[in-house]
């Protein structure tokens, strides 16, 4: 896969988080920050929004591809964010320029999103979530889900 650099790593999950999840999703974000890779998201609240804070945390980079068609809904912690006018359909742009995934709770739409990436070969480590989906990885914390996922991404540690 070459340097961590280059790496981007979906963190998904659903829009609505309680604070357990929401903490989890922070660590993921500054475990994704801490190694030098490009959090992608959905760019909205729960999950999304607690995974870029960690990342602004750790000072690393974040990028929202929203569902909408302007910005004014994106999360205050991303670096970047993106418009699609898409909706639910945005999911698969965010598999697709993922090098990886990282699903923390979440329900039908981040299943949806782990089985498109799942589908297109790309390794999901899932933190917290309780589905049955071939090839699913799973962690129980924040630097074992990161670990995990440089190791299916062939990156050294």
């Amino acid at each position: 896969m070459g340097s961590s650099a280059m790496v981007y790593v979906a963190v998904i999950g659903g829009s609505q988080a309680t604070p357990e999840v929401a903490a989890l999703a922070r660590e993921v974000g500054r475990e994704v920050a801490r190694k030098g890779a490009v959090l992608l998201c959905g760019g909205l609240g729960g999950v999304m929004a607690a995974a870029a804070q960690g990342a602004s945390e750790a000072g690393g980079v974040s990028l929202g591809i929203l569902p909408e068609a302007d910005r004014s809904r994106a999360n205050p912690y991303l670096t970047y964010s993106i418009a699609t006018n898409l909706g639910h359909a945005r999911n698969i742009l965010i598999a697709h320029s993922a090098d990886g995934v990282i699903a923390v709770d979440g329900d039908y739409g981040t299943i949806s999103e782990a089985a498109i990436a799942l589908k297109l070969g790309k390794p999901v480590v899932a933190l917290m979530a309780d589905w049955d989906l071939r090839n699913l990885q799973r962690a129980t914390t924040a630097q074992e889900a990161v670990a995990l996922l440089w190791t299916a991404l062939k990156i050294a540690a």
